[in-house]
Formats: structure tokens, C-alpha cells, sequence
């Protein structure tokens, strides 16, 4: 008896969390929906046959093959490591559901491990893992992606160690992340499915940080076949992908060839469509949607208008005050110049009613603060905080002003005047000046025909109180290098939201980020307030503190009025020619390219 007592205690003071069984799945919140023998994603066709070939479209070039460094980050080749497009090189650890607000479920890990308190996590690598070149998927690979990454890749994949106190291998093909203080309930899932491995036996150090034109070898469905620098690039299916069979990636890849085509403006983009150049074209101009689709291959059902409706919050698409420029400091101000927008006129004359103003970062979801009053627990959350809270955002009873579409509202101006003149501005001469006699005036940066429309709008309503605005549209080459070097007034950039917003806040809106070049802290917010709230959403635990970190945040960044806020659309249009198949199911987070196929293989 003794013995056997003996044995038992050894066995308890040596258990630890590693002795649970290895999961299939981790979700930010809560469990996953699929359970441990699921054979595939529900939004796939397991029974698809793969074959043929896609052409996709684009607006701009490129001139490199690495996605993961600082220098042409905005010119790489898409494809290379793509979420709309898919990963069709470079593979994560596990991958996202699109059915689930943040599941994740293996890939190259085949499980993974980890405590409650999440101060670890293990993957375990798939035996069958390997590289295009043959060579297996090893812990060294992974160990020596995250240190490369450190040392010489762009934000956000530099920052992903930060947060890592010890990487180790764990027998032969299991890697384990122990976290240190720096870390929240997120990070393993980052970790997981938002960072590339990289193959250490074909990866120079030396020479990561440069451009390259060299295909790379990985992990990924497909190889390069071709390459015309800023014109095209070509993928061909690797016959020997690893993971064709695995639950996770049954129904994706299903094209032998993928190509990228590359233009110079959206209206030869279009007519390549129309040509059957181009397989398919995602639409986000109502106008255009119900005018342009008038070419005889709709007529004869040969191209096909998908309109689908996701679960997903609208995001935030407007104008960003770069607050880095002296007089977009003031809150009172950016929310004036907010108010000067006429949404109504714009909405009728320039896209026919079609869409709905954007009030909350999170609209249309259990998340929004909008139309809802602060609950004690956010109130507890945000402490002294409340106090810079717009009231009127605060009880829920915030909205923007409905004007009278004449794109000169009397009402609304006198409310944007007043609020300029609590910043310390005056008409003067016809001119919105500051106290020393200097006008107001500044730059809207645009990249294409229809960001400038909205431009010249705003334009319009501006000069009305004086104020100078000028529209310059740029091309793509220099809007990208611009926008990572923060060197504008006001741009128009689109912030999408999911129902798991986490660490890609940081990058928006986090003080480190303001002024590292390549993040989207397009707004130059560098606030300890931000900051505490974005980290109360990564620390939530319970799906109640959870909605209330995300509510408060949103209260935050509205009454911060770092947008002028524009619209949404509650569905995604998207054409296609007849031969492009898609499945009949549609995901939480709308339609999945990758899913579809060339009906012309069946």
C-alpha cells in the first residue's frame, strides 16, 4: 500500500499541464466549434476537383518577393503571404476558421498545448510537414523564423519576441513559447497564425532585409512559375504539397495556376474584367455596381453579381487626421472639421443612397458602444478615463448630425464653427484663422479617382467656413511611401473590424506604434489612456469583460474624433466570370477566394 501510495504522489508532483491531451484547436475565447475528428472547414466543397486555373486583378506593381521586411513592404507580390488572395508560399503554425470569431486549428502544428493562465504555449509539428524542396519542417526552422524576424523583419512580425521569455525545442518536432510579463491572452494566438516559418536551410540572414526577386522555397500549395516584375506573377500548384489532405486545408488551393495581374489604374482593371482577362472583380462603388454591369457577358449570365452578407462589424472607413501636424492636436478641432463632412450630400449625389454612415468602429455588432449607455463594468474599466468620454457617447445617445444634403447645413456648420472656436479659431476675412492670423489649411492625400471625388466633396463644404483645403492625388509608388512615412495632412484609409479585435490595435493606435514606419498608426496617437484600454481587450478573460473592454475602447476612439467618419455597406459585391465556382456556404467572415474554383476542372 505504501508503494502504491508512493507512486501516486510522485505522479502528482510531477504532473503539469503538458500531460493534458494535445488539442486540435485553440480559441481566444471560450472552445472551438469543431470537434477533434472534424474532416474540414463547413464553408468548403470537400468534394471540389481541383484543377484549372484564376486570374486575379490588381491597382499598383511590385518589385519584390519578401513580404516580411520593411524595404518594399508595400510592393510586394501578392500571393506571397495574402489574406485575401491566400498564403500561397509561406504557411503559419495553425490557421484561422472563418466561421468563428478567433479559432484557430493546426496546420503545420499538428496540435498544440498550453495552461489557463496561457503563460505558454507548445506546438507540436506535423510528421508530414515539409518544405518544396523535400526537406521536413523542423523545430529549428521555427526557432530560427521568430529570431530572424526579430533582428531584421517589419512591424508587426519584429514585435512578435517581445513578448517571448524563453524559445525551445521540446523533444524531436515540438516547439515551446514561455512568455514573460509583456505578454496578454492573445499573444499565443498571434504567434499561431500570424507569423510565417521560414525555411532556415535556404534563408540568407545577410541579405534578409533586400528586396528580392528570387523565388523563395516553403512550406505553401504553390510555387512560382514566372515572374514579370510589376506586370505579373504566376503560381503553379506544388504536386507534392504537403498538407493537401489535412482537415484544414480540404476545399482550399483548388487552382493548378493562379496568376496576379497588375494595373496601373482601377478603369483598365475593370476592362480586363469585362474582357475575361481578369476571372473576378470585387466591387465597392454602388454607382458602379449598378451601372457598369450593362456589357453583353452579364446579359447572357456569363458573368455572375454575387452579393453576399457577412456577421461582421462595418469597420471604419473616413478621413484620418494625421495628429503628428500641430493643428490636428486638438480633439475640439478634429471634431469640427468632422462635422463639416455633409454624409447626405455625398450619399445622394455621388453613390445614389447606397450606403450608410459609419458612427462606431464596431457598428452593427454586440460589441459597438453606439446607441448603448457605458455599463458599471465599463465604467469600472475606464476609471478617470470617463472623464474625457464625450458624454453623449458615454450614455449612448451619440450620434453624428443628419444634415439637409445641400452640402452647406447652416445648423451643422454653426455646431463645427463653435466647436473651432473652443480650438482658438475665428473667421477673419473670409478665412478660418488661428489666434496669431494663420490659417487653417491642409492636404487631403488621394490614390485613385473615387477617394478624390469624396475629397473634392469635402472640399467644397470646407471652403464654406473658410477653410482651405487642397486635393492632391498621388500615384500608387508615392502614396505608399508617404503613408509609411506619415508624411501627410489627412489621407483616406479603411480600418476593418472583426469580432476578435486584439493586437492589430496596438499597431493602429498604441504609443510604440506611432512612430515606427509601416505601421497603420496612420492617426499618430500616442496616449496612455489608449493604451490601457487596448490592453484591457488583450487581458479580458470572460466574453462579458471582453464586450465591455471593446465597448469602451470604441467610446474612446470616437470621442477622440481621429476619423472623419464616412461609410459602410452591410453587404460585399463581388463579380465573377461563369467558369470561377464558388460553395453555396457562406462564413461568419464573408466570402473566401481561396474556397472557390475553376468550374471548368468538374
Amino acid at each position: 500500500m505504501r508503494r502504491l501510495f508512493a507512486i501516486a504522489l510522485v505522479s502528482l508532483l510531477f504532473w503539469s499541464p503538458l500531460a493534458a491531451e494535445p488539442l486540435h484547436g485553440i480559441a481566444m475565447h471560450g472552445d472551438v466549434s469543431l470537434p477533434r475528428d472534424y474532416a474540414h472547414f463547413p464553408y468548403v466543397n470537400p468534394d471540389v476537383k481541383k484543377g484549372g486555373r484564376i486570374t486575379y486583378g490588381v491597382v499598383g506593381t511590385f518589385d519584390n518577393l519578401n513580404p516580411f521586411i520593411l524595404k518594399s513592404m508595400r510592393t510586394t507580390a501578392r500571393g506571397m503571404w495574402d489574406p485575401q488572395f491566400g498564403n500561397m508560399m509561406f504557411e503559419s503554425l495553425m490557421t484561422r476558421s472563418a466561421d468563428e470569431p478567433f479559432s484557430l486549428y493546426g496546420l503545420l502544428a499538428e496540435t498544440v498545448e498550453w495552461d489557463e493562465a496561457r503563460s505558454f504555449i507548445q506546438f507540436n509539428l506535423d510528421p508530414r510537414a515539409h518544405w518544396s524542396d523535400g526537406k521536413p519542417v523542423t523545430p529549428e526552422d521555427v526557432i530560427f523564423t521568430f529570431e530572424l524576424l526579430r533582428d531584421k523583419g517589419r512591424t508587426p512580425f519584429s514585435r512578435r519576441m517581445e513578448a517571448v521569455d524563453k524559445l525551445e525545442k521540446v523533444g524531436e518536432r515540438s516547439v515551446r513559447f514561455t512568455f514573460n510579463d509583456k505578454a496578454d491572452r492573445e499573444t499565443p494566438l498571434i504567434i499561431a497564425a500570424y507569423t510565417p516559418v521560414l525555411p532556415k536551410h535556404a534563408t540568407v540572414p545577410e541579405s534578409f532585409e533586400q528586396s528580392t526577386l528570387a523565388p523563395p522555397i516553403g512550406s505553401g500549395p504553390y510555387r512560382i512559375k514566372s515572374i514579370n516584375p510589376g506586370e505579373r506573377i504566376v503560381y503553379r500548384r506544388d504536386p507534392n504539397y504537403w498538407g493537401k489532405d489535412i482537415p484544414s486545408k480540404v476545399g482550399f488551393d483548388n487552382y493548378d495556376e493562379i496568376a496576379v495581374e497588375y494595373f496601373l489604374q482601377e478603369s483598365t482593371l475593370f476592362e480586363a474584367f469585362k474582357k475575361g482577362e481578369v476571372d473576378i472583380y470585387p466591387e465597392g462603388n454602388p454607382s458602379h455596381w449598378d451601372r457598369a454591369y450593362d456589357f453583353p457577358a452579364v446579359a447572357s449570365g456569363k458573368v455572375i453579381k454575387d452579393v453576399f452578407k457577412p456577421k461582421l462589424p462595418t469597420g471604419m472607413l473616413g478621413f484620418v487626421f494625421n495628429t503628428r501636424r500641430p493643428y490636428f492636436a486638438d480633439a475640439r478641432l478634429r471634431k469640427g472639421l468632422s462635422l463639416v463632412f455633409d454624409f447626405e450630400w455625398a450619399n445622394r449625389n455621388l453613390f445614389e443612397n447606397a450606403y450608410t454612415r459609419t458612427q462606431s468602429y464596431w457598428q452593427n455588432s454586440d460589441l459597438s458602444s453606439l446607441g448603448v449607455p457605458a455599463s458599471p463594468l465599463e465604467r469600472e474599466m475606464m476609471g478617470d478615463i470617463t472623464a474625457r468620454i464625450d458624454p453623449a457617447v458615454l450614455d449612448g445617445s451619440y450620434r453624428l448630425p443628419v444634415t439637409d444634403g445641400s452640402g452647406r447645413d447652416r445648423k451643422v456648420l454653426k455646431q463645427a464653427v463653435d466647436l473651432l472656436k473652443q480650438a482658438g479659431y475665428s473667421i477673419r476675412g473670409g478665412q478660418m484663422v488661428d489666434a496669431k492670423g494663420t490659417p487653417l489649411a491642409f492636404e487631403i492625400m488621394t490614390q485613385n479617382a473615387d477617394q478624390e471625388k469624396l475629397a473634392l466633396a469635402y472640399q467644397r463644404s470646407l471652403r464654406a467656413l473658410g477653410i482651405a483645403l487642397t486635393v492632391r492625388t498621388v500615384d500608387d509608388s508615392q502614396y505608399q511611401n508617404r503613408t509609411i512615412a506619415f508624411n501627410f495632412d489627412m489621407v483616406m484609409k479603411s480600418f476593418t473590424s472583426s469580432l476578435s479585435p486584439g493586437i492589430e490595435q496596438v499597431s493602429r493606435w498604441g504609443s510604440l506604434a506611432r512612430d515606427r514606419q509601416g505601421s497603420e498608426n496612420y492617426a499618430g496617437t500616442a496616449d496612455p489612456d489608449i493604451d490601457r484600454l487596448i490592453n484591457n481587450m488583450l487581458t479580458a478573460r470572460t466574453a462579458e469583460s471582453f464586450q465591455a473592454a471593446v465597448r469602451s475602447f470604441d467610446r474612446m476612439l470616437i470621442s477622440g474624433s481621429y476619423f472623419v467618419p464616412l461609410y459602410h455597406l452591410g453587404e460585399q459585391w463581388i463579380a465573377r466570370h461563369k467558369t470561377i465556382g464558388r460553395p453555396d456556404t457562406l462564413p461568419l467572415y464573408g466570402y473566401q477566394l481561396q474556397t472557390w474554383w475553376d468550374a471548368r476542372a468538374q
